[in-house]
């Protein structure tokens, strides 16, 4: 039974050969180039993980479940998680283990940190958390402080208690320049902050050179958009989620770009206001005429694009994918290759050890 959270870096290069070989099978109907890859480090790659808590008399520790038989695992370090966190990993169990009211009930600790150095670190329970708790957890957030910029978080059913902060702050070298993002726990962001920073530099090398102005659907919290507006006139951007909304909101500030747009609209949603099906109150006081977009960059979920959105991306005479979902890729590629033609391709070992893959594609109209 494979340990969660193992690393073999002696069999790495062959798990990310094999990782090739499958996209260059999948892209071979569109006459994809071969890809570029982008390999990860080994270890210490991840920057968030999650972990059960298990109480055994005076004990307490972390569990995983193993994927194919369900049994729970022990895990006192998890060498595929960042360093911090396997720092705050033991050093967390020891102040929890002599604290009768801050392990009651505790049944989930989830783990966020930044190449920076901080961290958020959440406490899920299974009861209410009291004023008396949070005198508790203050003093161990306290304690956490010889790590680094550690907050912490409570949760429990209809309660979030934030000690301080609920995100951390990165820093991403991307092509000679730092970009700073707030990344907020429970929200998405990227887990392989090396490979990033990697899929950021690709995605620049891609649309270097355009200009114009650029959509981008799926923004997040500007992940790529930040970056990609340093080559561009103007950028619209979409995405749904509020906090994520937020978020870009924030690191534009604190990146000082200021042309950007963010409209909190999905990708369908959007769709059906370009198409002058809809009018949004979300819109107000966004001009969509505005915008002479050439270029587009989508990021969608596992499912990939939906049949609307690969029509509306079609129109665009440029378009970066980033995504991770090669299987779904390759259906929207089916649509997408009738119009336009694949330039140039990339894999990303955003999750080592695993088969999942992350890939980009840049297409470019026939």
């Amino acid at each position: 039974m494979q340990q969660p959270g193992a690393v073999y870096p002696d069999n790495y290069q062959t798990q990310l050969a094999e990782k090739v070989s499958r996209l260059n099978a999948l892209m071979q109907p569109f006459g994809a180039p071969a890809p570029e890859v982008f390999a990860s480090s080994p270890s210490h790659y991840r920057m968030r993980a999650e972990f059960r808590v298990w109480h055994q008399g005076d004990d307490l520790f972390y569990i995983m479940f193993d994927q194919e038989s369900h049994e729970r695992i022990r895990v006192d370090s998890y060498p595929m998680g960042s360093a911090l966190i396997n720092t705050l990993m033991p050093a967390l169990i020891e102040l929890l283990k002599p604290n009768t009211l801050l392990r009651k009930k505790l049944f989930q600790v989830e783990f966020l940190t930044s190449q920076s150095g901080e961290a958020v670190v959440s406490l899920l329970y299974h009861k209410p958390l009291t004023d008396e708790w949070e005198v508790e957890a203050s003093q161990l957030k306290d304690k956490l402080q010889q790590y680094g910029r550690v907050d912490l978080i409570g949760r429990a059913k209809k309660q979030k208690k934030v000690l301080d902060r609920d995100f951390v702050v990165e820093n991403l070298a991307v092509k000679g320049r730092s970009w700073t993002f707030q990344q907020v726990e429970n929200s998405f962001t990227q887990p392989n902050a090396g490979i990033n920073e990697k899929m950021l530099t690709w995605a620049l090398d891609c649309t270097a050179g355009i200009g114009g102005d650029l959509l981008e659907l799926y923004c997040g919290n500007g992940n790529f958009t930040l970056p990609l507006a340093s080559q561009f006139d103007k950028v619209l951007a979409t995405e749904i989620a509020t906090s994520s909304v937020a978020s870009a909101q924030y690191n534009m500030r604190a990146n000082g770009v200021d042309n950007v747009t963010v409209a909190r609209l999905a990708a369908e949603e959007f769709t059906e206001a370009m198409e002058g099906k809809r009018e949004f109150r979300r819109l107000k006081g966004v001009d969509l005429k505005a915008f002479n977009c050439r270029t587009i960059v989508v990021d969608p979920p596992r499912a990939g694009l939906d049949p609307a959105t690969e029509q509306l991306v079609a129109g665009y005479e440029h378009i970066l994918y980033i995504s991770c979902n090669p299987e779904t890729l390759a259906k929207n590629l089916e649509t997408l290759t009738q119009t336009h033609r694949v330039e140039k391709l990339a894999l990303f070992d955003q999750f080592p050890y695993s088969h999942h893959m992350e890939s980009g594609v840049w297409l470019v109209k026939r």
